[in-house]
């Protein structure tokens, strides 16, 4: 009789422990279409598009006074919001390739211009290496697709 209680609690185990994988990657599939279908929409956005995305994605991740800039003669800014007491001047680039110097160079000049603490890129692409060496130099952040998705995880 302990042998087949044995035998049936083994089996229940076995069941329980296929039911929790079953689930398990059920859960990682879920995750894992949602965040192609979020990168897919990510990158077939329009720039103005894609700066209210960032906008609201900052909104929801603890900024205040979270500011989309007029399109033109935002000098390169196209954010601006605050975060524990910091200013933030931030130049958006929704691009198909890596993001090069020139947006780092914008960052930079607007920082300066809305009279912000901190200057930062943020696009759903990579940097070349003499932006990231750039914005090193310049005090500028560079938030990548990496931040993006981030970002996306914690709203």
């Amino acid at each position: 009789m302990a042998e087949d209680t044995m035998g049936i609690n083994i089996v229940v185990i076995a069941a329980v422990v296929g039911i929790v994988l079953v689930v398990a990657a059920g859960v990682a599939l879920c995750r894992r279409f949602r965040r192609n279908a979020r990168t897919h929409a990510l990158d077939t956005m329009e720039g103005l598009e894609f700066e209210y995305y960032c906008a609201d994605l900052l909104a929801a991740n603890g900024f205040i006074e979270v500011e989309v800039t007029k399109g033109s003669g935002d000098y390169g800014i196209d954010i601006l919001a605050e975060k524990d007491g910091v200013t933030y001047a931030i130049q958006c680039k929704r691009y198909t390739g890596l993001v090069g110097v020139k947006a780092v160079q914008e960052a930079y000049a607007g920082r300066d211009f809305y009279d912000r603490m901190v200057g930062a890129v943020l696009t759903n692409q990579y940097f070349t290496k003499p932006a990231a060496e750039a914005a090193k130099k310049l005090k500028i952040l560079m938030w990548d697709r990496d931040y993006i998705e981030y970002l996306e995880d914690k709203a």
